[in-house]
């Protein structure tokens, strides 16, 4: 389906300039609120020092219909848009040294528009989590000679205790930091640096990876689960020139959701102004989400809502005796852990 009141849907006011994948609906066209923007006058004061930004700020349509979810989508039609989001990182990464692929979902993400959709920042500068990730990628690296990231998914394959999802060339799991409730990483098991360095098999491999721990998210509390998700990988630009085999390609995903779809983490108080603290451990987290089914609910038989009345049909004039005993009531099951 589409909405008239969507900007992003085919035809609409504001128009893709580009298709990308050869699908109709999945395009790209510059952001009609770019926030790369030349910066106030420098004051001259240490204090008060600012340089100019430059880049060039995306979206990227992922469907046609406005009401359809990566994991509701199939697998033909994510696996082109894992290739629209390779053939970006490359054209903007000729250029700048950081590509930021990003999704925000839902509105208690930010999400202004319903559209399914992604937004691509590419900027002059590596930003701070960028910055912070070359530093102690590169200090690993350093110091063991292998890359971090893929040690990490080494180790995290053979415990399992946090482990999600796996298939032949991906892990997913709840990170041993990980500080928000159902917080995940995606990761590759060989040394990939960049999204276009993924070979084909491993592209159809990420497009199922990525379904199945969506629709997990969204069956957690039957609901198209909130998350803010992006792509980290090797700097670009002038970094191509580089060795950076220090980097490994990953995948973060931030849900807020905690107890309900309606009951959210937040960061305030002493997790605001000294340290994030846990509400679940990552492995208890690990544990609900890999237990859930890899069948989204929306598509699954319906099952009988909790609290609902009851009706009784009987053949006229025939007498109801009182029940004996009550009928049993039955619940989600993540209602009864807490």
């Amino acid at each position: 389906m589409t909405s008239p009141h969507c900007s992003l849907m085919p035809l609409s006011l504001v128009t893709p300039t580009r298709i990308l994948g050869g699908l109709e609906g999945r395009g790209c066209c510059p952001d009609p609120l770019p926030t790369l923007c030349p910066p106030p006058d420098d004051s001259g004061h240490p204090l008060f020092r600012a340089a100019a930004a430059r880049g060039v700020c995306k979206v990227m349509c992922f469907h046609p219909h406005s009401d359809l979810t990566l994991p509701l989508m199939s697998l033909l039609e994510i696996r082109a848009v894992i290739d629209a989001w390779a053939e970006l990182e490359a054209e903007l990464g000729a250029s700048y040294p950081w590509v930021q692929i990003f999704e925000n979902k839902g509105a208690m993400m930010g999400c202004s528009n319903p559209h399914p959709h992604c937004q691509v920042w590419a900027s002059s500068f590596l930003p701070n989590e960028a910055r912070l990730e070359e530093r102690t990628q590169r200090q690993h690296h350093s110091q063991h000679g292998v890359p971090m990231l893929l040690e990490y998914a080494e180790q995290e394959a053979q415990r399992k205790e946090r482990l999600v999802v796996e298939n032949e060339d991906w892990l997913v799991v709840v990170p041993y930091w990980a500080t928000w409730p159902f917080q995940t990483l995606l990761l590759p098991r060989r040394h990939v640096l960049r999204l276009r360095d993924l070979c084909d098999s491993e592209r159809d491999s990420l497009a199922s990876i990525m379904r199945r721990l969506l629709i997990k998210y969204d069956n957690l509390f039957q609901v198209s689960f909130p998350y803010s998700m992006g792509w980290h990988g090797a700097p670009t630009g002038p970094h191509l020139r580089e060795d950076c085999g220090h980097w490994q390609l990953h995948a973060h995903y931030y849900p807020p959701l905690l107890r309900s779809a309606t009951v959210r983490k937040f960061m305030v108080g002493y997790e605001m102004l000294a340290q994030a603290q846990r509400d679940l451990t990552p492995e208890q987290a690990a544990e609900r989400l890999r237990a859930l089914p890899e069948v989204h609910y929306k598509l699954r038989p319906q099952e009988p809502v909790c609290g609902a009345a009851q009706v009784l049909l009987v053949e006229p004039g025939a007498v109801l005796n009182k029940p004996t005993s009550k009928v049993p009531l039955t619940v989600p099951c993540w209602l009864l852990a807490h």
